[in-house]
């Protein structure tokens, strides 16, 4: 009775992890496809309508559009364009400023004014956080991320000299937050080593 317990709970370790990434899958299809709905409308005649593989098609679609735009967003005359529009009438739409900063912090990271940082704890340890702003008086608002939501969580106020500042992207620190702290290690394991 216990190799057969045994078993069928080795099975579903095995297969839970599976199915769940195959559910995630096309749920990620079916937004890729709802989000390239609009440009596929922009597309004459109904080369989009009886399509194999959706998503990947919606996928591709995503790939071209953001290629084309970027293109046409390196040009001077639409980069200041642009800038005016994102300052007069974007930054004033709520929840703008903040898909904007955390898009820029996954996508340019080079650029971006996020930080990852651990807040100490005066015992070796600390709290991951995300670095968002520093202010001149000495303090930082940072934002303390829940697991597995990377860029959901709490805001605080911390004096810069309780921070201690992390060697690697944005991108790879929400990463590790998104994943229970998986990778933690590896930021930390690479600050240690630039020290």
């Amino acid at each position: 009775m216990n190799s057969l317990k045994s078993t069928v709970l080795t099975g579903l370790y095995v297969l839970l992890p599976i199915l769940l990434l195959w559910i995630g899958l096309r749920e990620i299809g079916g937004l890729l496809a709802e989000m390239a709905t609009p440009i596929a409308d922009m597309v004459p005649g109904h080369y989009f309508d009886e399509l194999a593989l959706p998503g990947v098609v919606a996928a591709c679609l995503i790939l071209v559009a953001s290629f084309l735009i970027g293109l046409v967003a390196r040009m001077r005359a639409a980069e200041r364009l642009g800038n005016s529009i994102e300052c007069n009438v974007l930054f004033r739409v709520p929840m703008y400023r903040m898909l904007k900063v955390i898009s820029s912090a996954l996508v340019k990271s080079e650029v971006s004014s996020i930080s990852a940082a651990l807040i100490s704890d005066g015992a070796g340890g600390g709290d991951p956080c995300y670095v968002m702003e520093e202010h001149q008086n000495g303090l930082t608002t940072v934002l303390l991320p829940w697991s597995p939501a990377s860029f959901a969580g709490s805001i605080k106020v911390v004096p810069r000299d309780q921070l201690q500042y992390l060697d690697c992207t944005v991108d790879e620190y929400s990463r590790s937050v998104s994943q229970m702290g998986v990778g933690v290690e590896e930021c930390l394991t690479r600050t240690a080593d630039t020290e």
